[in-house]
């Protein structure tokens, strides 16, 4: 049966169907009693609601986050108004976001319309027009059918991709990003993640020009990288540019906050500075490995143990200082690769429409979301018109010819000269945030890190190099409370199954 068959309430009532069959079966065991979670994003705070779905109310979980929940969920006020810095659109097919707002009670924000333009660095070489009809004809002039090719392609790795919602609502778990991708996408999808997008799109027959001239202005307002990035990231990119995106009323780190409070997840402003075994006697007469987890607060050094162990923060260079001592073999403070930096730029201003060669006066500018092409001497991957996390009642976006928020994503800071060139006046307490928001995507990149790296100790932001999202972390998140689970009560027939897509038609 096809997850389209289903709709989202059918999934949710078979995961629960599912959940109560695996809580019935635990009820013999013992359950964990302390578990903990490093990281208070979205992956760390969905990781603390679904752990406590696995494992019941009894268990106690510690979240660590040395800095404001959410993570790269984030917003900053200007004026009297907050708008996101950090991760700011959900794609409609999210359901686990889309699960996450429904049961925390949280609405989506109300929708402003928006236009798009593309610029080459020196003028505009498409201009969004409010008419479908003529952008479509537009898209044909000059690129033929491939548009209409690029959606029906991004919707055929959707519709695999959507495969691991059943997978998790039967409880199924992956102990390695590739065998999760594999259980989605089989072969194809591996290889998806092991080209780029340039090459597997030019596979598909796409044209260059179409790929410099629409492709990579997406994936670099997205990810801040050209089309050679990997092609898996690069398919999650391009569903990114379609219909019907969302955000949340209030700003989508709510989700982060709610998913904490929803868990009853003890949350410990502390930085976590190692994790070690340490194997202790039981009343059985056996050992028993438990974690030592170390961490800074504001009361200075402590220590806790726990049953288990999640790791939702990046362990690369910049983004992480925990170290594994003891283990065998070793697992690394930082694994191979390095995130990529954008730098994220609010201005409250009014646009100088002539640095985008426009022809059209301030006030009949209505564009919101400017785009670029990979062409020598653009210094910006994007301008965008943004709206407050809260719209208010009458809300209209202002024109080109009255000042309000831009966001500019770049690969530097914006210099004096830069923001003057763009803009005719501005603010000049502009808030500036310099992310390591996703990995750098080179492919090959064969030494993805495992989700497993000791019994009972996991890794969520392995997935980020298959690609980075909120709803990949999502997925992630969940796939580590089954492991979890899994792993603490001996169910190894939910781990690394082979053969899915089929083993589930035939339960339905």
């Amino acid at each position: 049966m096809s997850i389209k068959t289903l709709s989202l309430r059918t999934l949710l009532f078979l995961g629960l169907c599912q959940t109560c069959r695996r809580s019935l079966a635990s009820e013999l065991r013992d359950q964990p009693k302390k578990i903990a979670v490093v990281g208070a994003g979205i992956g760390g705070s969905a990781t603390a609601y679904f752990l406590r779905k696995e494992f019941g109310a009894a268990v106690k979980i510690d979240v660590f986050e040395p800095e404001t929940v959410g993570g790269r969920l984030a917003t900053v006020k200007i004026g009297e108004q907050e708008y996101e810095t950090g991760g700011s659109v959900i794609h409609p097919l999210n359901l686990h976001m889309k699960h996450f707002i429904d049961n925390l009670g949280i609405n989506q924000r109300e929708s402003v319309p928006s236009k798009m333009a593309i610029f080459d660095g020196k003028e505009l070489t498409f201009e969004e027009s409010d008419w479908f009809i003529v952008n479509m004809l537009r898209m044909l002039w000059r690129y033929g059918f491939n548009f209409l090719r690029m959606q029906m392609w991004v919707e055929g790795v959707l519709d695999k991709f959507m495969r691991i919602y059943q997978y998790q609502q039967f409880g199924y778990s992956f102990s390695t990003v590739e065998k999760l991708l594999h259980a989605m996408g089989g072969d194809g999808f591996l290889m998806l993640a092991n080209q780029t997008l340039e090459e597997a799109m030019l596979r598909e027959g796409f044209s260059q020009v179409f790929l410099n001239d629409i492709v990579a202005p997406i994936t670099r307002v997205n990810y801040g990288q050209s089309v050679r990035i990997n092609g898996f990231v690069g398919a999650v990119s391009l569903a990114g540019a379609d219909s019907g995106l969302w955000s949340v009323d209030g700003g989508n780190r709510l989700v982060c906050s709610g998913l904490l409070y929803h868990s009853k997840a003890e949350l410990i402003p502390a930085r976590v500075t190692s994790i070690s075994v340490k194997v202790r006697p039981s009343k059985l007469g056996t050992t028993t490995n438990f974690y030592e987890v170390n961490y800074v607060g504001e009361s200075g050094p402590a220590h806790s143990l726990y049953d288990i162990v999640i790791v939702a923060t990046p362990l690369h260079q910049g983004k992480s200082d925990i170290s594994f001592p003891g283990f065998s073999p070793p697992i690394p403070s930082h694994y191979p690769g390095r995130y990529h930096q954008t730098v994220s730029t609010l201005v409250y201003g009014q646009l100088n429409v002539s640095y985008l060669g426009a022809h059209q006066t301030p006030a009949h500018f209505t564009v919101s979301e400017v785009l670029t092409t990979d062409s020598e001497g653009c210094a910006l991957h994007s301008l965008s018109s943004v709206d407050p996390v809260s719209i208010p009642p009458g809300y209209q976006r202002p024109p080109a010819s009255q000042p309000k928020v831009w966001k500019i994503f770049s690969p530097q800071p914006l210099s004096e000269e830069q923001l003057a060139a763009i803009f005719l006046s501005w603010d000049p307490a502009a808030s500036e945030t310099r992310w390591l928001a996703y990995p750098a995507y080179r492919p090959p990149h064969r030494r993805t890190p495992p989700f497993v790296l000791h019994e009972r100790l996991y890794y969520l932001n392995a997935v980020e190099w298959a690609a980075s999202a909120m709803e990949m972390s999502a997925i992630a998140a969940r796939n580590a409370a089954l492991l979890a689970h899994h792993h603490w009560h001996g169910l190894a027939g939910k781990v690394d199954q082979e053969d899915l897509h089929v083993r589930i038609r035939g339960e339905l």
